[in-house]
C-alpha cells in the first residue's frame, strides 16, 4: 500500500530538478510524484486543460512523458535497493516505447505503475502501465542507464 503522505522519490531525491516531467522546481512541467509501491513505482496524476490532444481526451506524447519519467525513476530506485547503495544512480533513458491502447479520458486521475522486469549492475528494464479507473489506457516498457561521472546527466536531479 502506497502511503501519500510520506515523500515522493523526486521529493525525497531531487528536490532541486528542473526536468520537465519529473522536476519538482519546474512550475511549467508535469511535476509528477512517484511513490515505492510493493512492485515497484505508482503515481497518480490529473492533467491539466493544456494537455488534451482535443477536447476531453489526454494527449499522448503527455503519457509519453510520464512514462519516460515513471520509468526512469523506477528503474533508479531498484538499481538503489538492490546494491543497497548510499547515494541514488544517476540513470538515463536509453530507449522507450509506448502503446496507446485506447483514448485516455481527460477530466479523471491517471494511475500509473512501474515494475522492473529486468536488473542488472547499471541497467534496467521496465515496464509502465497506465489506468483510468479500472480501465488499462496505455503500456510501455523502457531501457534505463545508471551513468558515471563524466556524462552530462551524472548527478543532475
Amino acid at each position: 500500500m502506497v502511503d501519500l503522505n510520506n515523500k515522493s522519490v523526486q521529493e525525497e531525491y531531487a528536490e532541486k530538478s528542473i526536468c520537465y516531467g519529473c522536476g519538482p522546481v519546474n512550475k511549467h512541467g508535469l511535476q509528477i510524484k512517484s511513490y515505492r509501491s510493493n512492485t515497484g513505482l505508482d503515481l497518480w496524476y490529473n492533467p491539466k486543460v493544456e494537455h488534451q490532444a482535443f477536447p476531453g481526451v489526454v494527449n499522448g506524447g503527455i503519457i509519453g512523458s510520464i512514462f519516460d519519467c515513471h520509468g526512469n525513476w523506477t528503474a533508479a530506485i531498484s538499481i538503489f535497493d538492490r546494491q543497497k547503495l548510499s547515494i541514488l544512480p544517476s540513470t538515463v533513458t536509453a530507449n522507450y516505447s509506448v502503446t496507446l491502447l485506447r483514448p485516455t479520458p481527460f477530466g479523471k486521475t491517471l494511475y500509473f505503475t512501474g515494475e522492473t522486469q529486468s536488473l542488472s549492475k547499471n541497467k534496467a528494464e521496465v515496464e509502465m502501465n497506465l489506468y483510468v479507473e479500472d480501465v488499462h489506457c496505455a503500456t510501455g516498457k523502457g531501457l534505463f542507464v545508471a551513468v558515471e561521472d563524466g556524462h552530462p546527466a551524472f548527478h543532475r536531479w
